[in-house]
């Protein structure tokens, strides 16, 4: 996996020393990080009593050469309207930050890492074996 984008508990899991989390991250030439992603882990770290080292912990892992943050764009939206149209068709709605994480990881081309099952509901998107 050339490029990965890794999901709010896939990072949790990082942190936490996982090893394949860390093998994944280890083959990577690009590493993605979604806008969203950063936003609910944000939201955890003011629930805990550790915001700064938090803070201070993900701002040193963004800051590594092959990890990029992505915005929300035109092409991002577009790409969310489609996947979130086609789950509602399909019956099969997942969380709303999830269709933007994974319209992140299509957009780009990412393989998804996270431990989060539902996100097979989303035709096209491309996920890690860990799911």
């Amino acid at each position: 996996m050339k490029k990965v984008l890794l999901d709010t508990n896939a990072y949790a899991a990082l942190l936490r020393g996982d090893e394949r989390v860390l093998d994944v991250l280890a083959k990577a030439e690009h590493v993605y990080f979604s806008a969203v992603v950063l936003g609910e882990l944000f939201a955890g770290f003011r629930g805990g009593s550790l915001f700064f080292e938090n803070k201070q912990r993900l701002d040193q892992f963004m800051a590594r050469p092959q990890v990029a943050l992505l915005s929300v764009g035109r092409e991002t939206a577009d790409v969310f309207g489609s996947v979130k149209h086609q789950l509602k068709l399909d019956g099969t709605p997942i969380p709303l930050n999830d269709v933007w994480i994974a319209s992140h990881a299509m957009e780009t081309g990412a393989v998804l890492v996270t431990y989060d099952k539902h996100f097979r509901q989303v035709a096209g998107l491309r996920l890690w074996d860990e799911v």
